[in-house]
């Protein structure tokens, strides 16, 4: 069953009913509770004018007949998609991975996918991998530069 919550920033789909409402806001589920909610002329205009790809008006008219038109559009709206609840890894996270592969990385490399700069690279090289995490971190010199790669944890 869909459930709108129509609140001062537009109109929200939620799946179930929510627990409580904030102030000014209202649940509506179906045409006849969005006829029997306290909205004001000039809030319907705001709701029907939010929505996207509808012609805007500047006058309410008929009520009920913008109410119908209203529910209508509302019910056109699109499923929103599921929400992710993977995070998104951390540049910390992302350098590990770089410096974990058989290739290894340069500075230059850290730089351009973090988007720090090299000397923040080689701060976070020597700090936070470390100092911090305890992690090895093994350099050489090859053909594209000095590379750098994990070798796993340092001894304490």
């Amino acid at each position: 069953m869909r459930i709108y919550i129509i609140g001062n920033d537009g109109i929200t789909l939620c799946r179930d009913a929510p627990a409580t409402l904030n102030e000014g806001e209202l649940a509506v589920a179906s045409n006849e509770d969005l006829h029997a909610a306290p909205l004001s002329g000039k809030r319907l205009l705001a709701l029907w004018n939010a929505l996207p790809g509808v012609e805007k008006r500047r006058k309410v008219g008929d009520r009920e007949a913008l109410i119908d038109e209203l529910w209508a559009a509302i019910e056109a709206l699109p499923e929103p998609g599921p929400q992710s609840d993977a995070k998104r890894p951390s540049k910390q996270d992302e350098v590990i991975a770089m410096l974990r592969r058989p290739e290894g990385a340069t500075v230059d490399e850290v730089a351009s996918a973090t988007g720090w700069q090299r000397h923040t690279v080689r701060g976070v090289f020597s700090g936070t991998l470390k100092k911090k995490l305890g992690l090895t971190i093994a350099s050489a010199k090859e053909e594209r530069g000095r590379v750098y790669r994990i070798n796993g944890l340092a001894s304490v």
